[in-house]
């Protein structure tokens, strides 16, 4: 997608000299400020991952395949990858492609002699993030659809509410819940999002915002909690948000919050659908109950991050000293509360039949 016009992935690797690095967008330091990072070995490319300077269950994945093969280059030994791959898996235990693309790699790997591992390493790692690129326009395609029926041929722009950070920034280009606002977008339909902050760590007012900012698509950032009343005010067509886990039977796991809005929607009966590519399903769970919701560091809730108006980049505490904080990163909402998943294959319901449909040899 496009930085300041110009055309950008989140990550890349960086071969003209020296040792291989890997090249990161830090997200970390957005929307205030764009900076790019250089991954140089496992160590930063499992920093990179924890810390949060990528997120998005696909970009997660990409970054960890290359942290692979990075070390791969170091050391391509059974042993030292299996440690490599050990510590990549344990920064963030929600997101399912972590380990599938770590797994991927392993696999690739396993019966090459040493000398031949890193190469097919970095070609593993580049065909990942190939196929994430296209699978998320595919999501566009599929997804723009519903968008062009929640319009019903209107000429006023389509209301879409979304939660997090689910666009090109959470996976290699295009995303996953704005893939189809970004097609809607190139095919000339009109819309509008609803931003959710997305708290605490702002994803949605930071990260989505500066997104379609940078495409020219109107939003309006809002308060997590005044999405059920735009919804009963009839000022929300469609919801459309991404997804960290999806169980076998259609069981959803997102940012923390995501299952509210699920629950507003069934209330006043707005469409509520889910981004999934297939890599984000995960056919060895049977249901949400069995997927790790991460509890992260509680000083994201007790901080809050912006800009001042003399332009010094501030962290402010909000609660007060010694108030205790808690903070899980994601919940699970259940199958029955989401209209359909929009994968890479089409658009399907969201249960177990359907989704073995789509996908029989992972069933």
């Amino acid at each position: 997608m496009l930085v300041q016009g110009t055309p950008t992935r989140t990550i890349w690797p960086v071969l003209d000299q020296g040792p291989r690095r890997v090249a990161i967008i830090d997200q970390t330091r957005l929307p205030h400020e764009f900076v790019t990072r250089e991954l140089a070995d496992l160590a930063d490319a499992a920093e990179a991952i924890a810390v949060m300077r990528v997120r998005g269950a696909p970009l997660i994945g990409a970054t960890a395949a290359y942290g692979l093969a990075l070390a791969a280059d170091r050391d391509a030994s059974d042993s030292a990858l299996a440690g490599a791959a050990n510590r990549l898996i344990a920064t963030r235990p929600t997101a399912v492609n972590l380990r599938w693309a770590v797994e991927r790699l392993l696999a690739r790997l396993d019966d090459l002699p040493e000398g031949r591992r890193p190469e097919a390493a970095w070609a593993e790692a580049a065909a990942l993030c190939a196929e994430d690129v296209a699978q998320n326009r595919a999501i566009g395609a599929h997804g723009l659809a519903l968008i062009r029926a929640a319009g019903g041929g209107r000429a006023e722009p389509v209301n879409i509410l979304t939660h997090c950070n689910a666009g090109w920034l959470a996976t290699v280009d295009w995303g996953t819940a704005l893939a189809p606002i970004f097609a809607a977008r190139e095919a000339g339909v009109a819309v509008h999002v609803w931003v959710d902050e997305t708290r605490p760590r702002n994803q949605g007012a930071s990260l989505t915002a500066w997104e379609l900012n940078q495409a020219g698509i109107p939003h309006t950032v809002i308060a997590d909690n005044a999405g059920g009343h735009l919804m009963r005010q009839g000022r929300v067509d469609l919801c459309i948000v991404g997804t960290d886990r999806t169980a076998a039977n259609g069981d959803v796991a997102n940012k923390i919050g995501t299952y509210l809005k699920a629950l507003a929607a069934r209330d006043n009966g707005v469409p509520f659908y889910v981004a999934a590519p297939g890599p984000s399903i995960d056919f060895t769970l049977a249901d949400g109950t069995a997927i790790p919701i991460e509890e992260r560091d509680a000083d994201e809730v007790a901080y809050i991050a912006g800009l001042a108006d003399d332009g010094r980049l501030l962290s402010v505490r909000l609660p007060p000293l010694g108030s205790p904080c808690a903070n899980p990163a994601f919940d699970v909402t259940p199958a029955r509360l989401v209209s359909g998943l929009i994968t890479e294959r089409g658009v399907c319901a969201a249960n177990r039949e359907a989704l073995a449909h789509l996908y029989p040899e992972r069933t």
